[in-house]
């Protein structure tokens, strides 16, 4: 048994890193990478969301985070602007827009061929699966 899940969990890891790859490769087609795409998504998620916020929702560290997101607004595809307090709100601009809306096409694309192997039932079977495993689900 011991041995069946460590082998489950490196499939799963191998799937994910098998989809990064794939990603971060048809993305640098728009002019972006993985972690550049997943940065702008969180922010057109949440408009006005603080760094420690988009952090978490992006899986990083404040201070990754921090570092990414100073590289954005550098290339003219995030704004930052004061919160209340010391808060830091982030928002995406007009470039970063359109940066995220090509992303979404490539990643479409992208992930599905990843999945194309399985059916659509097997699709949602897994897509449950793992939102119970990340207590997302029922």
């Amino acid at each position: 048994m011991q041995g069946d899940l460590q082998v489950l969990g490196r499939a799963v890891k191998q799937a994910q890193y098998r989809q990064h790859r794939a990603l971060d490769s048809a993305l640098a087609a728009v002019g972006t990478t993985l972690a550049q795409w997943d940065a702008l998504r969180a922010i057109g998620r949440s408009p006005g969301a603080s760094a420690r916020e988009l952090a978490a929702a992006t899986f990083q560290s404040e201070q990754a985070f921090g570092t990414l997101v100073g590289r954005l607004t550098a290339q003219g595809l995030v704004e930052r602007r004061p919160g209340h307090g010391r808060r830091i709100e982030h928002h995406l601009t007009p470039a970063g827009e359109q940066v995220l809306a090509a992303g979404h096409g490539v990643a479409d694309e992208v992930l599905a061929d990843c999945f194309s192997t399985l059916s659509e039932t097997e699709r949602a079977a897994l897509l449950d699966l793992l939102k119970r495993l990340t207590g997302e689900g029922g």
